[in-house]
């Protein structure tokens, strides 16, 4: 595993957009959007991303409804994320994503902004560590 390498995702019924972040920077880039069947990704798939790119954990975008209550689509994400750890054995942390797609839809030009949603769902995540920018030593 790399001890600077997160990955992203913004949760969906039908797509699941995944972004690569680096710790040490606190940024974060598009990667892919992977398509799913009722919040079912193609976990092959999803494996060889993990395989490829090693990361030491997973954020995963909770979606709360905007008086902070949860909903379907917050208990399906939380499943999504536990699915996460299981498979892969890997540490996941939730993250409030309010507002995250209405906020991608804003900065990109792309019909499909999952992939940066999770762009903005891992930047947030790293706003709220209080972590150094640079490593110690």
């Amino acid at each position: 595993m790399s001890a600077d390498v997160i990955f992203g995702f913004d949760y969906g019924t039908h797509h699941i957009g995944i972004a690569v972040g680096q710790r040490i920077t606190r940024t974060a880039t598009p990667l892919m959007i992977l398509p799913a069947k009722q919040g079912i990704p193609n976990w092959q798939s999803l494996a060889e991303l993990v395989e490829t790119w090693k990361p030491e954990r997973f954020v995963v975008g909770l979606p709360l409804n905007m008086d902070a209550s949860g909903s379907e689509m917050s208990t399906r994400a939380e499943k999504f994320a536990r699915r996460l750890t299981g498979r892969f054995n890997r540490p996941h942390e939730m993250i409030d994503e309010r507002l995250s797609t209405i906020e991608a839809k804003a900065i990109s030009t792309q019909l499909r902004v999952d992939d940066v949603a999770a762009v903005l769902i891992l930047e947030t995540w790293f706003s709220h560590q209080g972590e150094p920018l640079t490593p110690k030593g």
